[in-house]
């Protein structure tokens, strides 16, 4: 026992060691790309633009669907000065998705003159302007900078412009919700002509724009709706009722991991842990966004590190336990095939999660599972599902304890639930809107991680995993074991059938499964059948 208990624990030394350079290594990547992301996701932004560099997108916004009985438009409005002398204006073009695709795609165009030309030319003869064309419908464009402590000149009713700022577009769409994209260009129409042109002079400009989804005139706006993107909307909800749920299991798997010390027990609590910290960085983020409109974005990416680094240890700890690991067998066979398809996954999942934040472009209306690596690991994730199948079913093979084999019978539906839902989301995403698709995933997500998360807590909970766990007490006295397995009343808990005789060409049976009876004691007959079970 002794000898088995060193076994378990050098086990555990070996996979804790391998779990914390991968997490080091993880997290310090993660924060060293976090910087490379430098799309604006907030309701408020702020910067300097140089009008040498020809193009700046600002940020891609979900406007909702008007309510004509309510104060929901969208509104966006702020302040763009000039730093010292600036003779001509550059452009700040609001534009929906049918009008941006052309305007962004021509950007690119060596010949800037040409270029602006193409950009604008879809956009002519619909966006409003006073000199050109008064007769345009939408107002799409702004001439920038505004003179200081007036309205841009493009503000033809000043008195719709919010208070202590120098321009405000009003966004009404009773159809439905809508992305709007909001650039400024260095590209100015020459007013006699009405032709575009390149717009050569350097100057340095001073932005600060507020996007919200509610007039900004009125107070008791819904705060958790009011600066949120419409394709963000609800995710305080979601985060707040998450964070309740493991409020609870926490604290209880807290209590569970020091009424029994087992590595099993200690792995799962560390994933849960995990789990809770990365929802509480996020939740913490946009409680903040939604007062602020601006949130925390490091913390929100230490949260992402724990969410990932917590799913990671748990599909750690699933093939462990399909393997019987701390179950059925003291040793970890082929240990580093298993540390290897799980570093490989982790290695994945970093790669998907970089990709996503500094690759995909935010025009594009696809998820982070739309691209090579989301393909990658979700292929991945299959082929660890099957094999994590197959080795459960050796492993039960193997088994015949009746209280085992429930755990495995329990575990294995839970653990298979948990491998498969997100391919199978992942392909319904495919049909649902770029408005809906965050907010599907991340309910559906955190949902499914929550359930597996329960299963576990209530599979491994001490008065019930002592059945099945190997070492499930630390504090175990070995002499008193000893002395058990040697007292005559002990009963061989694996009863056979006492009509099938016995196959010597079966596999030699368990001895961790079966209690023992001492073979020296002298009152035990010679011809006592010992293949029956032994009776007192």
């Amino acid at each position: 026992m002794a000898s088995a208990e060193r076994m378990l624990t050098s086990n555990v030394t070996c996979s804790f060691s391998v779990f914390k350079h991968f997490c080091l290594a993880f997290t310090v990547i993660i924060f060293s790309l976090s910087s490379l992301y430098n799309v604006a996701e907030t309701a408020h932004i702020s910067g300097t633009w140089n009008t040498k560099e020809f193009f700046r997108f600002l940020i891609k916004f979900g406007f909702q669907k008007t309510d004509v009985h309510q104060e929901n438009d969208g509104y966006i409005y702020g302040n763009v000065t000039v730093r010292g002398n600036f003779t001509k204006k550059a452009t700040l073009a609001v534009l929906d998705r049918g009008y941006f695709l052309e305007y962004y795609g021509n950007r690119t165009v060596a010949n800037k003159s040409k270029a602006c030309m193409l950009m604008f030319d879809k956009i002519n003869y619909t966006a409003y302007d006073s000199a050109c064309y008064d007769a345009g419908e939408l107002d799409f464009l702004r001439k920038i900078p505004c003179p200081h402590g007036k309205v841009c000149e493009d503000e033809d009713r000043p008195a719709n412009v919010v208070p202590k700022h120098q321009f405000t577009f009003r966004i009404r769409d009773i159809l439905q919700p809508r992305f709007w994209y909001i650039s400024m260009v260095a590209c100015y129409r020459e007013p006699k002509t009405c032709k575009w042109k390149h717009l050569d002079e350097e100057a340095e400009l001073d932005y600060d724009i507020w996007f919200v989804n509610g007039n900004p005139n009125v107070s008791g706006n819904n705060p958790v709706l009011y600066q949120f993107s419409f394709d963000r909307q609800d995710t305080v909800e979601l985060y707040l009722v998450f964070f309740l749920c493991y409020i609870i299991l926490v604290p209880l798997q807290l209590y569970a991991a020091l009424q029994q010390r087992h590595p099993v027990t200690r792995l799962f609590t560390v994933s849960l842990l995990m789990e809770f910290i990365g929802l509480f960085f996020n939740l913490f983020h946009v409680l903040k966004f939604a007062v602020d409109g601006v949130g925390f974005e490091q913390v929100a990416v230490a949260g992402d590190v724990f969410d990932i680094l917590s799913r990671t240890t748990l599909m750690l700890l699933l093939l462990l336990l399909a393997k019987g690991w701390a179950i059925t067998r003291l040793e970890l066979t082929h240990k580093p095939l298993v540390f290897t398809i799980w570093f490989i996954y982790g290695v994945v999942h970093v790669l998907l999660y970089v990709w996503n934040m500094t690759e995909v472009d935010i025009i594009e209306d696809i998820d982070e599972y739309q691209t090579w690596p989301g393909w990658l690991i979700l292929s991945l994730r299959w082929v660890i599902m099957i094999w994590f199948f197959l080795e459960l079913r050796n492993t039960m093979s193997y088994e015949h304890n009746i209280h085992k084999l429930h755990f495995f019978l329990h575990f294995g539906a839970s653990a298979l639930v948990w491998f498969v839902y997100l391919p199978i989301i992942a392909l319904i995403a495919l049909r649902v809107s770029a408005l809906w698709r965050f907010k599907l995933l991340l309910g559906i997500t955190y949902s499914a991680d929550c359930l597996a998360y329960c299963v576990m807590t209530h599979l491994l909970w001490p008065t019930r995993s002592e059945q099945y766990f190997l070492l499930a007490n630390e504090n175990f006295h070995a002499d008193e074991l000893d002395e058990f397995n040697e007292s005559p009343h002990v009963v061989n808990t694996y009863r056979m059938t006492s009509d099938e005789p016995h196959d010597f060409n079966d596999p030699p049976p368990d001895f961790n499964n079966f209690s023992s009876v001492n073979s020296s004691q002298s009152n035990i007959d010679d011809d006592i059948d010992y293949t029956k079970p032994i009776l007192t």
